[in-house]
């Protein structure tokens, strides 16, 4: 038995050791072939442990005014973390350290260096090596930050301790003060407004917790401003520290570029403020101005009230981000009379001199009675527009008829969109011929039964004082590089002729009169420049019935009128201490006027009345004499625009 059984024992040793040479043979193979022939995962491995790639972040391009002035920047900021493994007992001292230069509370610091886990997107917990402690810290603060870790005061205790275990301690210490806070790879931005409020509607911001722009030229041109991200890819050895040889790509990003405005910031500021002081007067629900240059749709100012801090717009209730200029629409009432006149000039069916019937003040028509602010009997086209008459705007729009009047609403713009390089613009509403009422194509001369925004209202006069030439509305001028070498530029673009120069000339000069005493607005008229303008006083229709005591007050005009630099349109939502837009609106467009006029040194075309005889109307000056603002309210224009 004893022989059969070591046989037995030997086979089973000689199995298990051919088996054994047979798994090392196996294991030799797989290594030689790793080793000669490697795999795409292994090649990817070893890549990726010796390659890096830096991504390069652009500079987002500024916003700039008309003369260069900054409205917006970028600056390269810091977001710092915290590697919470490595901190060790040394969290509170590091929380306590970095609180007054990041500006945080010590506990909520403390909390976020200790968490030391966290659960992946698995469900494992792991290692936490990454937290975030405060985003979009200035480079100057970061680099304080810095220096107080790297020289925070720590006393180490070494009694007892061997020189391994003191070796240790320093090397941990070396690690919390130069590795366990740090900044991201990836430089972020922060986006700059200097100005702060000004121009806030028209500028737009970028969120501040994702930097997605938001509103305005941010969002409208954010393609522009952008720029093109670059890279770096590069080797580094067993230390990962780079081997500038083996830098295999180097792409510098491009950075956005610069928008720059046709809104000059001065005017900006001026219009502002006279707009923030009528709110502070008639505390309205919101008022928007715009001033415009008739000749070339430049828009130099666009203003809103009440505004934002673009530095800090999530602190704002939302209706106050609103652009109204542009997104409110609303009956614009007996501004757009000028519409249905220089129609009916325009195609013969009135003059100036032609008496129209104004019924005293009430007219039946199509079963309802339009109504007069006053008790008006005959008066002249002229006239009409002198008194805001309703029912001598209804008769000349009967006169043009439904289709010419419609014809001549579209050829100005209502209805549609002007494409300003601005978002959320809407359009209005004009209803299609087939939906006008029979009392539609009297009830629309007077303002009603239309819905239209603050800018086309201001560009169909700026058509009217332009010789009725329609311009687009241009708000971005130019488009430059860092070098400032012009990349594009906005040209002035004449949409369409609406009416005839002498149908525009014609209709100026019935708006002139406007600002006399028999007209509806002459707390606009000025002192050394000939006004032409339009008052709107528009009841406020809510769920499709009119709202007593609630109106839309507005005045636009422009000046010199014969020769225009300016167009501006004031808009109050619900002004109180007066409603008519001749006493809240052309007193603000008044003070714009005066100031704009001084600031932008527009030649005067009346003499000062006080330089004649007493009684003697302003007249335009002769060519070459010399016109010196010697009127109080010259003077007083001067001193505000210092």
């Amino acid at each position: 038995m004893e022989p059969n059984l070591n046989a037995s024992v030997y086979r089973r040793l000689v199995l298990l050791s051919g088996l054994l040479l047979l798994g090392f043979a196996a294991l030799g193979g797989r290594l030689v072939y790793l080793h000669l022939v490697p795999s795409k995962q292994v090649i990817h491995v070893a890549i990726a442990n010796h390659q890096h790639e830096t991504l390069r972040e652009p500079r987002r391009g500024e916003i700039r005014d008309i003369r260069n002035r900054v409205l917006a920047s970028s600056t390269f900021v810091k977001t710092v973390c915290v590697d919470p493994s490595v901190v060790s007992v040394y969290g509170p001292l590091i929380a306590r350290t970095l609180a007054p230069i990041l500006q945080m509370p010590e506990a909520e610091l403390t909390r976020l260096v200790g968490q030391r886990l966290r659960t992946n997107d698995d469900g494992v917990v792991v290692t936490n090596k990454f937290v975030v402690l405060r985003r979009k810290v200035p480079n100057d603060v970061w680099q304080q930050a810095q220096f107080a870790l790297a020289t925070m005061p720590v006393t180490l205790s070494t009694n007892g301790l061997t020189k391994a275990q003191i070796a240790a301690q320093n090397a941990t210490l070396y690690v919390v003060r130069n590795k366990a806070v740090f900044a991201d790879a990836v430089d972020d931005q922060q986006r700059v407004y200097p100005n702060r409020t000004l121009a806030a509607h028209v500028v737009g911001y970028l969120n501040p917790f994702d930097n997605a722009p938001v509103r305005g030229i941010e969002a409208s041109m954010n393609e522009q401003l952008t720029g093109v991200r670059g890279w770096m890819t590069s080797q580094t050895d067993k230390r990962k520290r780079e081997v500038v040889s083996l830098r295999s790509q180097d792409v510098q990003p491009r950075n956005g570029l610069n928008v720059v405005l046709t809104l000059d910031a001065t005017a900006q500021y001026v219009v502002e403020e006279e707009i923030a002081e009528a709110m502070r007067q008639h505390t309205p629900i919101s008022i928007s101005a715009i001033v415009v240059r008739p000749k070339t749709g430049h828009i130099l100012a666009m203003a809103t009230c009440p505004t934002v801090d673009l530095n800090s717009p999530t602190n704002f209730p939302l209706e106050f981000h609103r652009n109204q200029s542009i997104s409110a629409v609303a009956e614009p009432g007996s501004t757009f009379k000028i519409v249905v006149v220089a129609a009916g000039l325009n195609e013969r069916v009135v003059t100036l001199r032609d008496r129209i019937e104004c019924e005293n003040g009430a007219f039946h028509y199509g079963g309802r009675v339009l109504h007069d602010h006053d008790h008006y009997g005959v008066l002249s086209v002229e006239e009409i527009i002198t008194k805001s008459s309703n029912i001598g705007s209804a008769k000349i729009g009967l006169r043009l008829g439904e289709k010419r009047l419609y014809d001549y609403i579209r050829a100005f713009g209502f209805g549609e969109r002007s494409n300003i390089t601005l978002d959320r613009e809407e359009k209005g509403i004009v209803r299609g011929l087939e939906r006008w009422t029979k009392i539609s194509n009297a009830w629309i001369p007077m303002g009603h039964e239309i819905m239209v925004t603050p800018l086309q209202m201001v560009m169909a006069m700026s058509a009217i004082a332009n010789g009725g030439k329609l311009m687009a509305p241009v708000l971005v001028d130019h488009i430059v590089d860092d070098n400032n070498h012009v990349v594009a530029r906005t040209q002035p673009q004449v949409l369409r002729q609406v009416v005839s120069a002498e149908a525009a000339r014609l209709t100026v000069q019935a708006l002139k009169t406007v600002v006399s005493t028999n007209g509806t607005a002459p707390k606009a008229r000025l002192d050394l420049y000939t006004v032409a303008g339009k008052t709107g006083t528009a009841q406020k229709a809510i769920g499709g019935a009119y709202v007593k005591g609630k109106y839309f007050s507005s005045f636009i005009g422009f000046f010199p009128a014969d020769d225009p630099e300016l167009c501006i349109s004031v808009v109050m939502d619900e002004p109180r201490n007066g409603y008519y837009g001749g006493h809240t609106a052309a007193p603000v467009f008044k003070k714009i006027a005066e100031r704009l006029a001084t600031y932008l040194n527009i030649r005067p075309d009346l003499v000062p009345t006080d330089s004649l005889n007493p009684g003697t109307p302003g007249t335009p000056p002769s060519p070459g004499t010399p016109v010196i603002p010697s009127t109080p309210a010259a003077r007083v224009a001067a001193k505000r625009s210092r």
